[in-house]
């Protein structure tokens, strides 16, 4: 079942400059991806890629001075973009959910975590006070919290940063949602708590024939939890299909260089460079976006590359991409 559908959108935010005039940053150009139940789909790039920027608006948070000039996001078949606030307030936090990298600005440092869990199925009408209060304490005995009736009395302050972030993806998942979008999940926590807080995310995906959107630096996570990858660069999806797949045979330049830049990689084959820099989200070139650091950038480049489809639902933006998987 097709749970969240991204086709061509696109992001602008408008910013007056110290000569007051007003500049577009274009930020996302044309991103294009889908989530079905019961899979997990990563979302790689570098910093300032989208990725981010991408799951806000997939849960319809964008506020000005973005503005979103076209594009489409569909939830469950329904439209976000033409959802009142009233109505995206419905489906938030019950049918699809964020977990968030951020712990120390997600839960409230004043209210402990059994009344987080509580409130959050209380705004939604989910449950009755008790029925919440049983719910939340099964939700943390799910996401491997140990004695969680007595972390229902846990202040914030008193958690580990795995315990912390095994609290958010239990207050995300404690309404039963569809589709649940987890942007760094793991950010500043040790591997083997990584580990652990993403085995956990995996099997309740698993067990719940839940859609997930996994958002990452990090191309072992996706390697280990993922089962289709979409690669990001300059606001637009380069390449995208199953993870065997890419990291196989990577067509895009890009993937290519991201792969060649894992520690593995790195001890085997040696560390190379790729020149270049990010373009210029106020002043985007014409044609491929990755030409100033594509190491087999022709004139043919100066035009838009379409996405070409290669092996099954693998497919990549640029114009040799044939050649190169």
């Amino acid at each position: 079942m097709r749970l969240l559908e991204v086709e061509d959108l696109h992001v602008e935010f408008a910013a007056r400059g110290l000569d007051n005039r007003v500049r577009v940053a274009r930020a996302l150009n044309g991103v294009s991806f889908t989530v079905d139940a019961g899979e997990v789909v990563g979302l790689v790039g570098e910093t300032g890629a989208g990725k981010s920027l991408t799951a806000l608006a997939a849960m319809g948070l964008l506020r000005a001075p973005a503005r979103i000039p076209r594009g489409a996001i569909r939830f469950e078949g329904q439209d976000i973009l033409a959802m009142s606030d009233r109505e995206l307030e419905r489906i938030r936090g019950r049918r699809m959910a964020m977990v968030v990298q951020s712990t120390l600005t997600s839960l409230d440092p004043l209210k402990r975590i059994g009344d987080q869990l509580v409130r959050m199925q209380r705004v939604h009408g989910t449950a009755s006070r008790t029925e919440a209060r049983a719910r939340a304490e099964a939700m943390l005995a799910a996401v491997r919290i140990p004695d969680p009736a007595r972390r229902m009395q846990a202040w914030p302050h008193e958690l580990s940063g795995g315990m912390a972030q095994r609290v958010l993806i239990a207050m995300a998942l404690v309404n039963e949602p569809a589709l649940v979008i987890a942007d760094e999940p793991t950010t500043g926590l040790d591997v083997t708590v990584q580990a652990q807080v993403l085995d956990t995310l995996r099997d309740l995906v698993r067990a719940r024939n839940l859609g997930a959107l996994v958002i990452t630096h990090d191309l072992g996570v996706v390697a280990h939890y993922c089962q289709r990858v979409a690669v990001m660069f300059a606001g637009r999806i380069v390449e995208d299909g199953p993870v065997a797949q890419v990291f196989a045979r990577p067509a895009h330049p890009y993937t290519q260089a991201l792969i060649a830049s894992t520690p593995g990689r790195i001890a085997q084959l040696g560390y190379t460079v790729t020149g270049g820099t990010p373009p210029d989200l106020y002043d985007l070139p014409s044609g491929c976006l990755y030409r100033d650091r594509c190491p087999r950038a022709t004139t043919a480049c100066l035009a838009p590359p379409p996405r070409i489809a290669l092996d099954g639902t693998h497919g990549a933006a640029c114009h040799y991409a044939e050649q190169a998987a």
